[in-house]
């Protein structure tokens, strides 16, 4: 299964488009804890996509790739903005960041997918999750 789409910078946006995406998940017979994980990390992706990159500019949108097969879901979230230098941001784990509120979606994306690729400066996600029970497409 192939989803390919563009959402608008408005994070009202993420409540058609994240309920529409769990229905194809479950379609596909995936996992319930897979559904949980990819749900978690995509609206993580998405919301420092639109508050982040894009500055929350409803002129500009954020592009969403899913790529869906038996073994695997890739998902790719790239939005107009600049982007960052993800390895710069701190551990939220450690003693002197826990109070800090910045960098805990992207730890959590790390923590919880298989493997994580930043692209185009960091303006762009590419995260890849092995599925626990084979999906069909």
């Amino acid at each position: 299964m192939l989803i390919s789409e563009s959402i608008p910078s408005k994070l009202d946006a993420l409540d058609e488009f994240i309920p529409r995406l769990l229905m194809k998940f479950k379609a596909a017979s995936l996992d319930d804890e897979d559904i949980f994980t990819l749900q978690l990390c995509l609206e993580e992706a998405l919301v420092n996509a639109i508050k982040h990159g894009n500055k929350m500019n409803a002129d500009l949108s954020v592009a969403v790739t899913i790529q869906l097969d038996t073994h695997e879901v890739v998902m790719t979230i790239k939005d107009k903005g600049e982007g960052f230098d993800h390895a710069s941001l701190p551990n939220p784990t450690q003693k002197d960041n826990l109070s800090k509120l910045s960098g805990r979606g992207v730890f959590l994306i790390k923590s919880l997918m298989d493997r994580v690729e930043y692209f185009d400066q960091g303006s762009g996600i590419r995260m890849v999750k092995q599925l626990k029970k084979g999906g069909h497409t």
